[in-house]
């Protein structure tokens, strides 16, 4: 599995000017593939009386789809430079539809590759991305005497703490690293002198940080 991957942190659209050709860089995030077919069909919908609505979309964290189309333009000058700005700019889960009102000059096979790949980057730039890394879940068991003391150490030191729930012990979910679980393990031990509990559980992806 891949460790971490970028996606869209919001749908959006972004619009350039290319030698009088409008492009519209519709993104989205998309969960399966079915849902970015859904979106570039909403997309082409929205844009009927476009010259092109071309689009190219990566599903799945280790990129395991990828599809591109050109949409009448010379092959290999739309959708694949989209999809390989997608890929440089190590996004998943995304799908993105570049809509072109033809302005009356024509930009050549370099140009539209630079315009395609170009409206997707800068779509990307505007409406910002969010890193996302693999995480493995853990639960702790601690006693009530020492419980808070470790939750304040957790958030502390940026540990994740998803859940926290009281019983005859409590129990705190969290999210770690797979890196980090043998050095918590230990820390763990330490801190409470090896009367806490340590379960880890599934994996999953979670968000690191936005930006743009």
């Amino acid at each position: 599995m891949q460790d971490e991957y970028r996606t869209v942190a919001r749908a959006g659209v972004h619009e350039t000017e290319v030698n009088r050709s409008r492009f519209l860089c519709a993104l989205a995030p998309a969960a399966t593939e079915l849902q970015a077919q859904e979106f570039i069909a909403r997309v082409r919908k929205e844009h009927t009386d476009a010259t092109h609505n071309c689009y190219a979309y990566v599903i799945g964290a280790d990129a395991a789809i990828q599809k591109a189309n050109d949409d009448g333009e010379p092959g290999g000058t739309a959708g694949v430079p989209m999809l390989q700005m997608l890929l440089r700019r190590d996004m998943r889960y995304v799908v993105a539809v570049v809509t072109r009102y033809y302005g009356g000059v024509k930009l050549g096979a370099g140009g539209l590759i630079r315009a395609y790949g170009g409206a997707v980057g800068e779509a990307l730039d505007t409406l910002g991305t969010l890193t996302r890394r693999r995480f493995r879940l853990a639960t702790v068991t601690v006693d009530h005497q020492r419980a808070g003391k470790v939750q304040n150490d957790l958030r502390a030191t940026g540990r994740e703490v998803r859940d926290v729930r009281y019983g005859e012990a409590v129990t705190i979910e969290i999210a770690l690293p797979d890196a980090d679980v043998e050095a918590f393990r230990a820390w763990l031990a330490d801190a409470t002198a090896g009367t806490a509990g340590l379960e880890l559980g599934e994996e999953a992806y979670g968000d690191v940080d936005s930006g743009r």
